[in-house]
């Protein structure tokens, strides 16, 4: 390990888990190993769904790689976009595929079994239900392909923590390792993965226009704009507003080309900078921070929020959305196992880490801000939203 790791805070209500509710732990954890219990709920018919669930549970676990893979090969194959025109047989595929009939219904038959395709009339194969987003989002089967690096990464779990920051998804991400990457990254490292963050961003964007009323803000700086998918998209749905954009020289070039793609120049300003070194420009009353804080460590995150609360005006308002960590202290539910992915992809990517929404509110609580909130939101598993707001008045 080349460099610290930012330790979670967990909550202090775990810290006063009675000595009962231990004990009761303990007892399940010893009911469960027990192969006379196991027999038991195999023939009991109202537990027997039970053990089937927690099998199948295990043997995804340990099959998660191989589904990965499947992905990844109808991905490269461009399989989703192919059968969306119309539902084609195996002789078909392969001959526009070029990869030999038995080994390609291999490929296709898990694809069906995972529900990525599925069995039509005459042999035919056509999409599933999860089949049919990958057809029509690009930017999924971009992550798909992208994910490939953090697989090579990840190929020796154990040699992988000791020797974080070291692979291919370091490589691809050098500003969240780097504090002078403008300085020594090519212009074309700068395109790649800024095509990669604005192809990924939709549903984020989507989430973020859907749950928030902007009409009372008059103008935006987005911080971190990248090629300025997120701050156009709002361009287009709130016309009253200007829009600041703050990120490197080289990023905001490609942020231009966006916007005046869609004929938004007119209410552009582009301020480029580092927030590492850099103070943030002024005059917005509105700073949104979309997929950010996370690629960074907690001392940095720190620094950046005290820094939007000096350029905002009394009233300013802070909005921070990105993928977080489900809370310890409020259970864990199936959006918990996203968790995983994402503590391992910020691990290879640099040095950033997973926070829960309460970490997040807390350091923007250490900030400045006031009357901190969640906002609701209908796919947290895109992202999550916080608000904060500078005080009108001395606390």
């Amino acid at each position: 390990m080349t460099k610290p790791l930012n330790a979670t805070r967990l909550p202090d209500a775990l810290m006063n888990v009675s000595t009962w509710h231990n004990q009761v732990l303990q007892w399940l954890e010893r009911l469960y190993a027990s192969p006379r219990l196991y027999q038991w709920s195999l023939s009991n018919p109202l537990t027997r769904w039970i053990t089937k669930r927690r099998t199948q549970q295990i043997f995804d676990l340990m099959s998660g790689f191989v589904y990965s893979q499947v992905l990844l090969g109808c991905v490269r194959l461009d399989l989703f976009k192919m059968l969306h025109h119309r539902p084609l047989d195996l002789q078909q595929i392969s001959l526009q595929t070029q990869v030999p009939e038995q080994a390609l219904q291999r490929l296709l038959l898990s694809a069906v079994s995972l529900g990525l395709l599925e069995h039509r009339s005459q042999h035919r194969f056509g999409l599933g239900a999860l089949g049919v987003p990958l057809a029509m989002h690009s930017g999924i089967g971009a992550m798909v392909e992208h994910n490939h690096l953090l697989y090579q990464d990840m190929q020796d779990p154990l040699a992988f923590l000791n020797n974080a920051w070291q692979g291919s998804m370091a490589e691809y991400w050098p500003y969240a390792h780097d504090a002078q990457a403008a300085d020594r990254a090519t212009q074309d490292k700068f395109s790649r993965y800024s095509d990669l963050m604005a192809s990924s961003q939709e549903f984020v964007v989507q989430e973020i226009l859907s749950s928030y009323y902007f009409e009372e803000h008059r103008c935006v700086l987005d911080v971190g704009a990248g090629k300025g998918r997120f701050a156009s998209e709002l361009a287009l749905h709130a016309k009253h507003l200007k829009l600041k954009l703050f990120d490197l020289p080289p990023v905001l070039e490609l942020a231009k080309a966006t916007f005046q793609s869609k004929g938004l120049l007119d209410r552009l300003s582009l301020c480029p900078g580092n927030f590492l070194h850099d103070p943030l420009p002024q005059g917005a009353d509105l700073v949104t921070l979309v997929r950010v804080a996370h690629d960074h460590p907690d001392e940095v995150v720190q620094q950046l929020l005290q820094k939007i609360h000096d350029a905002l005006p009394v009233g300013g308002t802070l909005l921070l959305a990105e993928p977080m960590a489900q809370s310890p202290s409020r259970g864990m539910d199936g959006a918990a196992q996203t968790d995983a992915y994402f503590h391992f992809y910020l691990l290879a990517m640099g040095a950033g880490r997973l926070r829960t929404p309460e970490e997040l509110m807390r350091m923007m609580s250490e900030a400045g801000f006031g009357s901190i909130e969640q906002v609701p939101n209908n796919m947290p598993i895109h992202a999550q939203i916080l608000l904060g707001r500078k005080h009108k008045c001395l606390p």
